[in-house]
């Protein structure tokens, strides 16, 4: 008996081991801070002190377009991937917008790269092959990664990225990871890894502008997450600030404004929290679009979220938003609404700026 006992721990013990080899080949565990490769041409000009810089944010929700309830969804529908067909047109659609707008300067996030999803395509580069002539520099980071996702919804690969195209130079890049939501220790290795990607554009005078381009943790009823990657984020852009780096932001941040919480419905608040985390940046720098322009009577022209939900039709809620340095003076800005709408479920914020000048 006591033999049969100790084959059977063995045993047990073997399966485990075996186990968590596969979760450990399966997925990705990256480093805090990554050096990240980047593409620029020789040609690509720099920028100099006290230009204009225009500025697009906007996440592509993976190119699906508009006419799913995914399983993932707050409404908690049955889609699980959209067609390609519906990928081509949200492509086409995408690439239309930015040579329209000609942004210097554009953060994407939910861009796919080997994920069953999405066909695995590898969604940066099909969109490159459209804006290659605007943007001579680019960087990307994961933010989701795993050869294979065991949830029946998925059952395969997963790999979403962050993507950064710039009409100027980018002289490196970095990754920094954010806090991740707690789980266990097997979970926890498949669920996202939200990051900061950090692009380092020259100055003509010797300094540089940092962008960082960002995709938080989706908002659930627990907060602490988002308040943890929110205040790590507010550590990063302090010590720019602290070093006399200009820096601007954008992204989507999956928080809602000041008094926007109020304003949505019952089931529609149910993830978030009345006191949004985001007053750890907007106390202390410019946010676009701002609280008194995201809640006050022009607040339908700067909803940036339309979720994929039968019982919503059109845009209810602020959760996208360039954050900048004071150094940095805000020209113009708004959010592109009236052809955007069946593109994705999140619209682009664009803005100009003046940089700091000599």
């Amino acid at each position: 008996m006591i033999r049969l006992l100790r084959y059977a721990v063995l045993g047990l013990l073997l399966i485990a081991g075996l186990f968590s080899l596969m979760v450990y080949s399966l997925t990705w565990r990256p480093e805090p801070r990554e050096t990240l490769a980047v593409a620029c041409s020789a040609e690509a000009p720099v920028l100099t002190s006290g230009q204009a810089l225009k500025v697009m944010t906007w996440n592509v929700q993976y190119l699906a377009g508009k006419r799913y309830v995914f399983w993932n969804d707050q409404a908690r529908g049955d889609d699980e991937q959209p067609t390609a067909e519906d990928m081509a047109f949200s492509l086409d659609e995408v690439a239309r917008v930015i040579r329209d707008e000609q942004p210097d300067v554009v953060l994407l996030q939910e861009l796919d790269d080997g994920a069953k999803a999405s066909g695995y395509q590898r969604q940066l580069k099909l969109l490159q092959e459209r804006v290659a002539d605007l943007y001579p520099c680019s960087t990307s980071a994961f933010d989701w990664k795993a050869e294979f996702i065991p949830l029946p919804q998925v059952f395969g690969s997963v790999g979403r990225q962050l993507a950064t195209l710039s009409r100027y130079r980018i002289a490196h890049a970095e990754r920094l990871q954010l806090p991740q939501a707690p789980g266990n220790l097997i979970s926890r290795q498949f669920q996202p890894k939200n990051a900061l990607l950090v692009s380092y554009l020259p100055l003509s005078d010797g300094g540089q502008l940092a962008v960082l381009n960002t995709h938080l943790e989706r908002a659930t009823d627990e907060q602490q997450t988002l308040q943890a990657q929110v205040g790590a984020i507010g550590k990063v852009v302090d010590k720019f600030e602290s070093r006399g780096t200009p820096w601007l932001m954008g992204g989507d941040f999956n928080l809602l404004p000041l008094g926007q919480y109020q304003r949505l419905s019952a089931e529609q608040r149910t993830p978030y929290s009345a006191d949004s985390a985001l007053h750890l940046l907007w106390d202390k720098y410019p946010m676009i679009p701002g609280n008194a322009q995201a809640s006050g009577i022009d607040r339908a022209r700067w909803l940036t979220h339309y979720p994929n939900d039968p019982g919503l039709n059109g845009p209810d809620r602020t959760v996208d938003y360039l954050f900048h340095s004071p150094r940095l003076k805000r020209i113009a800005a708004r959010v592109r609404q009236d052809d955007t709408l069946r593109i994705s479920d999140h619209l682009p914020v664009i803005a100009r700026f003046l940089l700091p000048a000599l």
